[in-house]
């Protein structure tokens, strides 16, 4: 024990031993500015060789692309820092390889969700069924609806409307809709009181809407005045649509029933809206007060 202690101490107080370890931890440090360098090397190359075939591939599978590669270069240059870093400080690394593969095939048989995850996500880049800035809702059964943030081989991640990331793997998504694939449909449904002329309200809604697609660089298709879409109690609800960029048909929904009551006030179209009579016991009603001002 004592003998053990003075070479401890020896070693301490060695010249040798202190130039050495300055040495290797020097060689570390430099091990992952060079591992840090070359992720922002393969990033700029990257984005400069999909930026130059922007007019081949939309800009959206243009960013899945990004995001997929960087994420691949990233394990792999982590995993490359990691064996010289071993290497250097004088861990045989050959040896850890060997049993890394027979610790990896054991491994196998409780990662095949991991390995389901990958082969998922690589069908869902392969196939474009959808990509970074997408508006989708993944499986009917959990309601994520948001755009989509990040698409890797393992997870997706998926940004609600209130901030929220969803963090999804990829073995898990049974069943996407994608909003932003083709144009969306603005459907505006209006009411009016039965006692207007309907075509009188064809055409104000058609002068509407053709005044949206001018002044609306979002709308694409004239508006179409579907006419009827249902009899109601006290009101005549008549439809129209307007063809819209992919998940603008929000925003154009909004404006284009601000301009109809805009319009329907100038044409002096009523809206009908609920109306409450109050009768108070002793007061005469309308059939008397008019009877009684007719004698």
């Amino acid at each position: 024990m004592q003998s053990a202690l003075a070479n401890l101490g020896a070693s301490l107080t060695s010249t040798d031993f202190w130039l050495g370890l300055g040495w290797m931890l020097f060689k570390i440090v430099m091990i992952l500015v060079v591992g840090k360098i070359v992720m922002k090397l393969w990033r700029l190359m990257v984005v400069r060789v999909i930026s130059h075939r922007t007019m081949r591939m939309d800009e959206r599978r243009g960013k899945t692309i990004v995001s997929l590669l960087l994420n691949v270069m990233r394990y792999v240059v982590y995993f490359l820092v990691l064996l010289t870093i071993l290497s250097n400080i004088g861990l045989d690394v050959s040896t850890l390889l060997a049993g890394a593969g027979v610790a990896g095939l054991a491994i196998g048989f409780g990662a095949q969700s991991l390995v389901k995850d990958v082969i998922t996500g690589f069908f869902i880049i392969f196939e474009d069924q959808f990509g970074v800035g997408d508006n989708v809702m993944i499986n009917t059964n959990l309601q994520i609806r948001g755009n989509v943030a990040e698409v890797g081989l393992r997870i997706t991640k998926v940004r609600a409307y209130t901030g929220e990331i969803h963090i999804i793997p990829n073995s898990q998504i049974r069943q996407v809709t994608n909003f932003s694939k083709s144009n969306s449909l603005a459907v505006v449904d209006v009411s009016v009181a039965f006692e207007e002329d309907l075509q009188h309200v064809y055409e104000v809604l058609k002068q509407v809407g053709l005044e949206v697609q001018a002044e609306n660089e979002n709308v694409l298709g004239e508006p179409q005045v579907l006419g009827v879409q249902m009899i109601g109690p006290s009101v005549v609800v008549v439809r129209m649509t307007m063809e819209c960029k992919p998940m603008e048909h929000f925003g154009v929904g909004r404006f284009l029933r601000y301009k109809i009551k805009e319009a329907f006030e100038r044409e002096g179209i009523e809206i009908p809206y609920p109306k409450q009579v109050a009768l108070f016991p002793g007061q005469p009603s309308a059939e008397e007060k008019q009877a009684a001002a007719g004698s």
